[in-house]
């Protein structure tokens, strides 16, 4: 029961966030461009300025990335995206490369791009050289953990694609929600430990700390990471001793986590979890993985749905 209102609370709260984005997209100039404006020049995460004459098949190497091209009104020219790609619905019909970290050329060649775009997480190294080699115009966007980088990204991939009026506008609507959200987060009376698991089965089980995006997420939200506080830098392997020690209130982990080791439940089983007072009142919360990590548009989405989650005197009455 507590499971089912919390959802429906959270679902009553992007509703009401969805809302607030119409309303501030109205206040926003209406300017943009009809149609790419290229050739455009960007620099890569090389420092490297890299010229896209041609915006008309675009294949997207992040999923992040992906969102941020439709986002910007651009989804109608991708041709490919990789297995990270999960929003919007309509990215998930595109045709898929793989996984973004394991990518082939092969595939992405096959899809004939006229402009492939990505950001460092993706690879390996010797594929993006491949696609250079084979002469597709490949643009490598530097990507950061910070919280301004969500429209810091947004900026940056208009200006890549020939639409850096679009891309100004979206970026200051997202900037302008995360503000509202965190000042609505200020009034929250406390600060509670939270704990980020990111969990793909029984093989990758690891708990964030400093530098990651869970740490980001976490402390913009008004919670306390407890991976940071342990002193953990980036992920590192759940033990039971240091989750105990980290005592969490809240345990955060990506949806497809939840589901790869069988629910919430699943979540309870990992080694110390149940010890902790998250798993003693069962204060597992699962978000959509592009979501609460993405650093997107919707990262003020986000941050409503995780501030309003662990700060329950937040959360509206109903």
């Amino acid at each position: 029961m507590r499971s089912q209102i919390r959802a429906a609370i959270l679902a009553v709260v992007s509703v009401m966030l969805v809302a607030t984005a119409q309303a501030s997209a109205r206040a926003l100039p209406t300017g943009g461009e009809r149609a790419p404006v290229l050739p455009a020049t960007v620099r890569d995460a090389n420092g490297d300025g890299v010229t896209v004459r041609n915006a008309s098949r675009i294949v997207v190497l992040n999923g992040d990335v992906a969102e941020v091209v439709f986002a910007l009104g651009l989804g109608s020219r991708v041709v490919g995206v990789d297995s990270s790609a999960t929003f919007p619905a309509a990215a998930t019909r595109v045709r898929q490369i793989g996984y973004q970290r394991t990518l082939s050329a092969e595939g992405i060649l096959a899809l004939r791009p006229t402009v492939v775009i990505g950001n460092t997480t993706a690879g390996p190294p010797a594929v993006i050289q491949q696609l250079r080699d084979a002469g597709v115009t490949v643009v490598i966007l530097p990507d950061s953990d910070r919280l301004s980088s969500a429209w810091t990204k947004i900026r940056n991939v208009g200006r890549a694609l020939g639409v850096p009026k679009r891309a100004a506008r979206v970026a200051e609507i997202t900037r302008r929600q995360v503000a509202a959200t965190r000042r609505m987060l200020a009034k929250a009376r406390t600060a509670p430990k939270v704990a980020f698991l990111y969990i793909r089965g029984a093989r990758v089980q690891l708990i964030g700390g400093a530098g990651s995006r869970g740490d980001v997420m976490i402390r913009a939200a008004g919670g306390v990471d407890v991976g940071s506080t342990i002193g953990i830098q980036g992920f590192r392997p759940i033990t039971a001793e240091g989750l105990i020690t980290a005592a969490p209130d809240y345990i955060v982990v990506p949806q497809a986590g939840l589901e790869s080791v069988g629910g919430r439940d699943g979540v309870l089983r990992l080694p110390g979890v149940a010890q902790t007072p998250a798993g003693r009142a069962g204060r597992v919360l699962a978000f959509d993985d592009q979501l609460v990590l993405g650093l997107g548009p919707r990262t003020g989405v986000a941050l409503r749905e995780l501030g309003v989650a662990i700060h329950p005197e937040l959360q509206p009455r109903r």
